[in-house]
């Protein structure tokens, strides 16, 4: 009898999540805040579809004698310049035969 109570216990035991310890840590205050878990709960994965590779900046190189002057290198697009400071940009690298760029610099005895 004390054999089958105690199998019976183990089995109510193992149902109900098994480790005592654990279920008694988990009555234990949650963190709150902002960034707690309770937080994202209502948030859940989803598919966005496949992603567009363009606009990834790969490097940027600024101009030391004249920090308007920039040069971006486009993961996807090639390489751009900017005259003021990033308001408006023109390719500078069309003509190539090259369609990812990964690095840019400027010569700081020539920056032409």
């Amino acid at each position: 009898m004390k054999t089958i109570l105690s199998f019976t216990l183990a089995a109510l035991l193992l149902i109900s999540g098994g480790d005592v310890a654990a279920q008694e840590k988990s009555k234990e205050k949650k963190p709150t805040g902002p960034m707690s878990s309770a937080t994202f709960n209502s948030m859940k994965l989803r598919s966005i579809g496949p992603a567009y590779m363009s606009g990834r900046i790969s490097d940027i190189a600024v101009d030391q004698k004249n920090p308007n002057i920039w040069f971006a290198a486009v993961s996807s697009g090639g390489v751009w310049k900017t005259v003021n400071a990033g308001t408006t940009w023109k390719p500078v690298f069309d003509k190539q035969k090259v369609y990812s760029t990964g690095d840019v610099t400027i010569d700081p005895s020539n920056s032409n």
